[in-house]
This record gives structure tokens, C-alpha cells and sequence, in this order.
């Protein structure tokens, strides 16, 4: 079919028709940052802003048949003149939408550029960029078109004014106009602008403006309650019992009590803000995972909780070294009380909490003070109950702080200690014993569950010793029998693959699976993740979610960080997230180049998201 004389003829430059569209198109740009320092990354927003029932082809315009052969002019953007040694990244344009024409008599609809649409250019500037203002020039060229007609093209030039600040001046951390700003993704390296932070946390969805005070104090916020929620998970909840023992000890004294509440609290925040300088400074060192994937973390933290073990059972009558005996909790000393919040910090790092792995993942692509700033109040927020507790003796008063139950109390602790000590030594062994993609072996969970069981027998026993009551030795017999039976439920499952039948992380396995127009359901997992095996057990080895993805026109495909796996840290530092659990949807329906992600997830969000991918629509 030929396209109509008017599709391709345009009005004569005295008509109104002609006059109406010099203003159907107002094109604009703005740096995200006015003022940037040497190696940043400058954000240049490219507003092309449509007057009511006009549109603009896109970068990339998609001819219907009905057109013919019909040719259009695409939106277009050329830097003319950019700062000398700098990289400029791939154009990110907007997605186009469909609208309504009339072009040959029949109507259809075409992808263009409406509104309001944004391209972003990001400049990566070099680490030697001179000091002063410089100017960055840009020529844009559109098309603007109604229903009716499309109209002569048009360039515009574009200048953006700029000013380089020496190195290692801070510089400014606020947008010229953020909600210019909210679409822009990470292109390449460097440093982002204060994009706004997705959050979602069970299905509620939402997101934060971070640029001014007040949207950086709400951030901050936002990142402590994410670190207090850590106290729940189950990576920190089995030490919460000895430091209740260790304060209790102290509760007597209000004074030293604070005090070493204090102390420990601060042992809490340091970790965190080692953490984020660790992320912000050291190359290489991208997200809070990396601990584990360095090759020493974990062993070390398993020996380390191994020997707190032997304190709380009382077998430091051994001539060990010195600094051994400032890390034993029964000791309410400054340099323990430091040490445990610190171990406290640690143990915290296999799991990620609501609000928290948002906050950080979002803190990981940011300045140095940004990402610093948010994980010291992430360690704030997770400090803030001990912080509390040890401000209120009153409420320690009713824990036994001598006799036979206390002494119990802290053998069981420390038996379990062991078994935090096995999972960790357990996950270094299986990276260690593991070779990318395949999936680490599982066995140590066995062991894992033969120390809890061992806890259970230890506490019947000594039970049986220490009280006549019958009453007593049946409910804690009845309990540690309930308790073993779980732990043995709960080693099985988790030493087990599970239902799904996954496909394990290649970037060639990646692309075959989109070539052939799947539904890939990609879940980033780590042996030391305990929230990953939950949300795992929890919600993908339910027998619909494992039917779904099990399906036709779905691959379920994994990515194990458990040891060194160089492609799943690049999978995940494309996906702009530095910390797992994390459900990357993609498909047919959504693309396959922002996925719909999820770090907390529920078995209904799961099918909403695969049914979107697989054929579009609203999530």
C-alpha cells in the first residue's frame, strides 16, 4: 500500500498549519549536577516536550505495513563538542507509546514519543578533567507529527553549562530537577545521580526522592528501620539470648550497663560503616556478598563464633591466647562488649532485611559520603535495641544470674554456637569444593542439625539433673523432642534441590533462553543466604510456583554467589543490586532489559510477575 500525499507532503511555510507546529515541540536539556568533580559521571536530561495532539517519531521508528514504503525522520541526539578523555555511553531513549493516526484513510496506531519524553545522555568525565566551567553542545533532531500529517523536521542546539570541582571536593548532591531525573538507569561506569529508591516489601511498592534534606533524612530513616528489622532475621536472632546474659550480669549497675550498651552498639555501627567504606573505596568490592566471596570471611567467622562456643560452656580453663578471652561474651568487658557488636554486625550479613537491601543497593552506586551516611544508619538502626535494653536494667532484672539454669542457659547457647560455627565453615568448605554454575554441595547442614539435636539432648539431660519437677521434665522433654524433630525436618529440606528443575547461570545458556522468547525466571542464592533458602522454601517450592516455573515457556535459572562465580557478579551488577535474595523476571511481555525484580516476594507476586512477562500488562 502507498502512502497518502499527505503523509509525505508538508504545508507551505506561510500556512497556520505550519505556524501551529514550529510550536508542537519544545526541546530542552539539563544536567543532573551543575557542579561535578573529576571522573563523575554527568547525567544530561533531554526533555522533548509535545503540545496536546502532537507526537514525535521515535530514535528507532517501527513502519506499519499500512504505510508502505513510507520513510520516517527519527528523533535524534549528537553530542557536538564534550569534554576531552571522556567517554560518552549509549543514548538510554524513552520507550515509545502508541497513538492514534490517520494517515491512509484507516486508522492505526503508532509508536512515538508523547508528552513528556526524556533521553538521558551520561558523560563519564576523566580523572584528570581540568578544574573550571566547561560547556557540553548538543544538536537534537525530531520530527513533529498530529494525526493527520507529520511536518517539516527540525534541529535544535542544545548547550549545558557545567563547572569541574578539584578533586576530592564534594560536590553537591542535589538534582536541578529530579523528577527529570526518575527513569535514569545506570549506563556504564561512574557515578549515578541521586536517581529515586525502589522499594518493595511484600508486594507494597513504593519508592524515595533522596535529593534535598529532606529526601535524604527520609532515606536515612528508611535504611535504619531496614537495619533494625535485621534483629529478626534469622542470621542474628540466635545471639540476641547471649547478650540478654551478658547484660543481665551487669544490670545492678545502671552505669556500666549503659556503658557497655553503648559500646557494643558502637561495635554494631562500625562494622557497617567499615562495610560501606569497603564498597565505596576498594575496587572489586561492590556489595555486602563480597565478604563471603573473598575466601577468608566465612572460615574466620566460624572459628571465631566456634571459640565463643567453648567460652559460654565454660571450657576457657585452657591456656589460650589473650585476645581470645576479650571476645568471650561471659565477660562484660569494654573490648568484649566492642567484639560482640561487632560479631553481632557480622552475623547479620548472610541475611538482608525489608527496606535494607533496597537502601544499600541503592547507597553501593553513590558518592562516598552517600554510601557511607547510609550504611552507618543502617547499623543505627540495628544497634538501636541493645542500645534500649541496656537503658533499661529494670526490664533484665527477672534473668537468672547464677545457679544451675544459668549455667545451663549458656552451655545450650554455646552448643548452638557451634552450629552457627558449622554453617559458616560449611558454606567456605562448599565454595570452596564448588566449580561455577554447578551447585555447591549441601551436606553440611547435617551437621548443622546434629549440634541443635545435640543442644536438645544436652538441655533433657541436665533438666533431669537439676529439678524434680515432673511437670518441668516433661515440657522440656516434650520441647526438645518437637525441636529435633524440626531440625531434622529443616536439614532435609534444606540439603535438598527441590521440586524446580533449575537451569544454572551461563550468559550463553542467558541468551539461548531469549533467543527462544522465554520467560526467565532468574533467582541470585548463596549457600550462606539464609533469607534465600527461606524465601526458596517458603514460596518457590510451593507446588504451583514449582509448577509454574517448571512449565512450558519458562526457565527457571539460577545464580549460586556461594564461592568466586565472576559472570553471576556481573549478572547481578548489571541488575544495579548488590546484596541477595534477588527474583530477576524477564520475558517476552517486559523485554529483556529491565526485568521485574524482587528482593521479598510472596507466591502471588511471583505469578502476577511471570504472567506479565510472559504477555505484558500492568503488574
Amino acid at each position: 500500500m502507498v502512502a497518502t500525499a499527505a503523509t509525505v507532503c508538508w504545508p507551505s511555510f506561510a500556512s497556520a498549519q505550519f505556524q501551529r507546529a514550529q510550536n508542537a515541540v519544545t526541546v530542552r536539556a539539563v544536567a543532573a549536577r551543575s557542579v561535578v568533580r573529576p571522573g563523575d559521571q554527568v547525567v544530561i536530561a533531554v526533555a522533548f516536550q509535545h503540545a496536546p495532539e502532537f507526537h514525535s517519531w521515535p530514535n528507532e521508528p517501527v513502519i506499519p505495513p499500512e504505510l508502505g514504503a513510507f520513510t520516517p525522520i527519527p528523533t535524534t541526539l549528537e553530542l557536538v563538542s564534550t569534554p576531552e578523555g571522556s567517554t560518552v555511553q549509549p543514548i538510554q531513549w524513552p520507550a515509545p507509546e502508541p497513538v492514534r493516526v490517520n494517515y491512509t484513510g484507516s486508522p492505526l496506531d503508532l509508536l512515538s514519543f508523547v508528552d513528556t519524553a526524556v533521553a538521558y545522555v551520561a558523560i563519564d568525565l576523566p580523572p584528570d578533567q581540568p578544574v573550571g566551567p566547561f560547556v557540553v553542545q548538543l544538536t537534537a533532531g525530531y520530527q513533529a507529527c498530529d494525526d493527520r500529517i507529520c511536518y517539516p523536521p527540525r534541529s535544535i542546539d542544545l548547550e549545558v553549562p557545567l563547572e569541574v570541582l578539584a578533586a576530592g571536593v564534594e560536590a553537591s548532591i542535589e538534582l536541578n530537577e529530579p523528577e527529570l531525573f526518575s527513569d535514569f538507569g545506570l549506563v556504564g561506569s561512574g557515578v549515578s545521580v541521586l536517581r529515586p529508591v525502589s522499594m518493595n516489601v511484600f508486594g507494597w511498592s513504593f519508592s524515595l526522592n533522596p535529593g534535598g534534606f529532606g529526601g535524604m533524612a527520609l532515606l536515612l530513616f528508611v535504611a535504619a528501620i531496614g537495619g533494625l528489622v535485621l534483629n529478626f532475621t534469622p542470621c542474628v536472632l540466635p545471639v540476641i539470648p547471649i547478650k540478654i546474659i551478658g547484660l543481665s550480669q551487669a544490670s545492678e549497675d545502671p552505669a556500666r550497663m549503659l556503658m557497655l550498651g553503648i559500646v557494643m552498639s558502637l561495635g554494631v555501627v562500625v562494622f557497617w560503616i567499615a562495610l560501606g567504606a569497603a564498597i565505596a573505596f576498594i575496587s572489586g568490592f561492590s556489595a555486602i556478598s563480597s565478604l563471603f566471596q573473598t575466601g577468608w570471611f566465612a572460615p574466620l567467622v566460624g572459628v571465631i563464633v566456634a571459640v565463643m562456643g567453648l567460652g559460654m560452656m565454660g571450657l576457657f580453663e585452657f591456656r589460650l591466647p589473650q585476645f581470645i578471652y576479650k571476645i568471650e561474651p561471659g565477660q562484660e568487658s569494654v573490648p568484649g562488649s566492642f567484639g560482640f557488636g561487632v560479631l553481632t554486625a557480622v552475623l547479620s550479613t548472610p541475611c538482608t532485611a525489608p527496606f535494607m537491601a533496597g537502601a544499600s543497593a541503592w547507597a553501593a552506586t553513590q558518592p562516598p559520603a552517600t554510601t557511607l551516611s547510609t550504611f552507618g544508619s543502617i547499623g543505627i538502626g540495628m544497634a538501636l535495641p541493645y542500645l534500649v535494653l541496656s537503658a533499661k536494667p529494670g526490664w533484665l532484672k527477672k534473668m537468672p544470674k547464677t545457679g544451675p539454669a544459668s549455667v545451663l542457659v549458656k552451655q545450650v547457647m554455646g552448643i548452638l554456637m557451634f552450629a552457627v560455627a558449622a554453617f559458616f565453615l560449611g558454606t567456605s568448605i562448599s565454595a570452596w569444593v564448588q566449580t561455577p554454575p554447578d551447585p555447591p554441595t549441601r551436606v553440611y547442614w547435617w551437621i548443622i542439625a546434629g549440634f541443635i539435636i545435640g543442644a536438645c539432648v544436652w538441655t533433657v539431660y541436665k533438666t533431669f539433673a537439676i529439678t524434680k519437677s515432673t511437670g518441668r521434665r516433661i515440657v522440656v522433654s516434650f520441647l526438645a523432642l518437637d525441636l529435633s524433630v524440626v531440625c531434622l525436618v529443616l536439614a532435609s529440606g534444606f540439603s535438598d534441590r527441590g521440586p524446580i528443575d533449575w537451569t544454572y547461570f551461563t550468559d550463553s545458556r542467558f541468551e539461548e533462553s531469549k533467543s527462544r522468547g522465554e520467560v526467565i525466571v532468574l533467582d541470585f542464592t548463596a549457600e550462606w543466604c539464609l533469607n534465600c533458602k527461606a524465601l526458596e522454601h517458603g514460596v518457590l517450592f510451593r507446588d504451583e510456583i514449582a509448577d509454574l516455573l517448571n512449565g512450558p515457556g519458562v526457565n527457571p535459572m539460577r545464580i549460586d554467589l556461594t564461592g568466586d562465580n565472576p559472570a553471576g557478579k556481573a549478572k547481578l551488577a548489571e541488575l544495579e543490586w548488590v546484596g541477595i535474595p534477588l527474583l530477576a523476571i524477564y520475558g517476552p511481555g517486559i523485554g529483556y532489559e529491565e526485568p521485574i525484580k524482587y528482593d521479598s516476594y510472596t507466591p502471588g507476586m511471583v505469578q502476577s510477575a511471570v504472567e506479565r512477562a510472559r504477555s505484558g500488562g500492568n503488574p
